[in-house]
């Protein structure tokens, strides 16, 4: 069975001065200001579709990565992973580096490593970023 799920965006101005509001729509959870600046420069409190990939492809991690967990008879009882996605005005996304700290009772570090390295392999988000680079950092808690 197949999910959609929809989002817009709004703009108004050229790419240097104008800016647009992205809604999401299926959750219908908000609308948030996006900008030029805000992909190359600080935030300031507007979002990126740099910063909406990171989101994604965190959140993605950690679904991967717990069903692998769990099919491996260690289901985890927390994983926290930061995505940072970098982008360069005039090449694009360059890469995306995940960070997993997990809690798996009864997994040492090198499975836990190998596992790590599945789930980014095989994160949906992953694979729809083909081409760019991901790296990971995984740790397991102690």
């Amino acid at each position: 069975m197949a999910a959609t799920r929809t989002a817009h965006n709004v703009w108004q101005g050229d790419l240097l001065k104008g800016s647009g509001v992205v809604t999401l729509d299926s959750s219908g959870i908000g609308s948030y200001p996006v900008s030029w600046p805000a992909r190359t420069e600080e935030p300031n409190g507007v979002t990126s579709p740099e910063e909406l990939i990171a989101a994604a492809h965190s959140s993605c991690y950690n679904m991967a990565f717990s069903n692998i967990l769990a099919k491996n008879d260690t289901p985890p009882t927390r994983l926290e992973t930061k995505a940072e996605v970098t982008f360069v005005p005039g090449t694009g996304i360059t890469g995306s580096h995940l960070t997993v700290r997990g809690e798996v009772p009864g997994l040492d570090a090198e499975q836990f490593q190998a596992l790590a390295e599945d789930a980014k392999k095989n994160c949906p988000v992953s694979q729809a970023l083909t081409g760019t680079k991901i790296t990971l950092t995984a740790e397991l808690a102690s």
